[in-house]
């Protein structure tokens, strides 16, 4: 809307600069300058005419211009240092995770670890438990030899014996 005035005026302010010589002397029965000229007639505006609208149009504009475009060279900034702040804000969001997958792996790897001390224990205790056993089977077989040989000779010596007792029928000479 305020470009829609500015232009209105920028334009009432050309009409004044750009009237041909024959319609510079309006007649009173003549229309306005803008009525009366034909679009297949050449407009002819003066060089300084043109100079001094370029400059008004653009000592109008370029203020506003430059503002804007250090606003957005700052917002640009703004938003390159957001950009940045979020990147280390994930970077640490990641670490924190990775952390806390550490943290459960050391914790499950201690668990683990406890378990294999617990096995390694029990697994030393078997083995004295079977190197007892086998001493002792080793022991228990020893004495049942033993006991079977002392068996044998005792069996032997009372089948020695018994041929002792047994008559024997004498020589005749």
């Amino acid at each position: 809307m305020m470009f829609s005035r500015r232009c209105r005026s920028w334009r009432a302010n050309f009409k004044d600069f750009s009237l041909t010589p024959q319609d510079s002397r309006p007649t009173e029965d003549s229309q306005p300058a803008e009525k009366s000229v034909s679009i297949e007639e050449p407009i002819v505006v003066d060089r300084k005419a043109i100079e001094k609208l370029t400059e008004g149009l653009l000592s109008h504009y370029l203020p506003d211009l430059y503002s804007s475009k250090q606003a957005l060279l700052e917002l640009n900034q703004n938003q390159v240092i957001l950009l940045d702040t979020l990147d280390q804000e994930v970077t640490k969001f990641r670490d924190c995770n990775s952390l806390l997958d550490l943290n459960s792996l050391f914790t499950e790897a201690k668990f683990y670890h406890g378990k294999l001390v617990n096995i390694r224990k029990d697994m030393i205790m078997l083995h004295e438990k079977t190197t007892k056993l086998k001493k002792r089977a080793l022991k228990l077989q020893q004495q049942r030899q033993k006991e079977a040989m002392e068996k044998e000779q005792q069996r032997q010596k009372e089948l020695e014996r018994e041929r002792q007792l047994i008559a024997k029928p004498a020589k005749r000479t």
